[in-house]
């Protein structure tokens, strides 16, 4: 088994963020012994996109949101996700 190298110490969240894109990971854990982990609770980073719908289908997708109490934009991500399930 190699000799792992020592972690410095840094002085800000930027300075071990340039750190860690310029040196190997492998050379400072042993990654024999990494566990999974699953951070539940973060957020998913979304983006904003434009997607053009006829004015008909956004009033009743408002009309569908409102009987459900969600905002409508809320509404379309689940028809799309239940969709990617279907899929």
């Amino acid at each position: 088994m190699k000799e792992l190298k020592k972690i410095p110490e840094f002085k800000s969240e930027s300075e071990e963020s340039a750190f860690w894109d310029k040196h190997d990971v492998t050379e400072y854990f042993d990654m024999s012994r990494a566990k999974p982990l699953r951070f539940a609770n973060l957020k998913k980073t979304t983006k904003s996109i434009s997607l053009r719908l006829p004015v008909d289908m956004i009033e009743e997708l408002k009309v569908k949101a409102n009987a459900m109490d969600v905002p409508y934009q809320s509404l379309i991500k689940m028809f799309l996700t239940n969709a990617l399930k279907r899929a």
